[in-house]
């Protein structure tokens, strides 16, 4: 049976605060780098204005200028990317993740807002997960805090293949990163990408990256240099996860539960 692989690029840099067309300028010399050479572009959260509660006045709706460029770029470089930004709808803010490919979109606005930085009172929060099937992989996008609640990313029957945590993680709390990104991976029996930034941000918070890629097995098949602006690319093998999810079926044990949402599966 012939292999299908997933290229996944991780972008780690500094997020230039509330600054959008620095960011978006930087992130295309970037993209334009990669075209050729990868299937997905992951960005940090918040990706062009760092992580601000300034929603009212950074908000775009989705035919704003920042989805208009990504959708541009994964067009002119087919090429699909994913991340979060501040977006607004009707008289809601959210932080909203997206999954943008040459030819359709999908968004996912997060669930948990981290309420020490008083996300919950600048933000909607979501009620539904997304897991968009790309080139032969589904694949869910989850957001920074996300990470800490698992029972929001259960891998139900192996509905994804691959989790990406799109994160400005802050340097103060990088032992949960690194305890966390592995958990959910052997867990969910899933590839597990976090994507971080780097750099202080507008509010004097510092965060050293740490991105990395675990795959079902929980072993780091990909780790970025802390502090530093880096991009990383790692091939995913669908045989390879199949061939394990068939040899050591924990899947089939697990505890049946509803969560009180709904799936968006595309």
């Amino acid at each position: 049976m012939e292999d299908i692989v997933l290229r996944v690029s991780l972008v780690q840099y500094d997020i230039v605060w509330e600054d959008k067309d620095a960011n978006l300028n930087y992130v295309e010399s970037k993209i334009k780098e990669l075209a050729g050479h990868t299937d997905v572009v992951a960005l940090p959260e918040m990706f062009s204005t760092g992580f601000s509660m300034n929603s009212r006045d950074l908000a775009e709706p989705v035919q704003g200028k920042t989805i208009s460029t990504l959708k541009r770029w994964a067009a002119e470089y087919d090429i699909a990317i994913c991340g979060s930004y501040i977006a607004k709808e009707d008289d809601n803010y959210y932080n909203r993740g997206f999954f943008i490919t040459p030819r359709e979109e999908y968004y996912y606005d997060k669930r948990h807002l981290f309420r020490m930085s008083n996300e919950s009172q600048s933000f909607s929060a979501g009620e539904k997960k997304l897991i968009v099937e790309h080139k032969g992989f589904h694949i869910c996008l989850l957001i920074c805090y996300d990470l800490r609640f698992p029972v929001w990313a259960r891998n139900v029957g192996n509905e994804y293949d691959i989790l990406i945590y799109v994160a400005n993680w802050p340097a103060s709390r990088m032992k949960v990163w690194n305890a966390l990104l592995p958990a959910r991976a052997l867990e969910n029996m899933a590839c597990v990408c976090g994507v971080n930034r780097i750099g202080t941000d507008g509010n004097g918070l510092k965060y050293t990256g740490g991105s990395k890629m675990i795959n079902a097995m929980g072993d780091e098949v990909l780790s970025l240099s802390p502090a530093a602006e880096q991009i990383g690319t790692v091939s995913v093998s669908k045989n390879e996860l199949e061939r394990f999810r068939t040899k050591f079926p924990v899947w089939k044990d697990a505890d049946k539960f509803e969560i009180k949402s709904t799936v968006d599966s595309k």
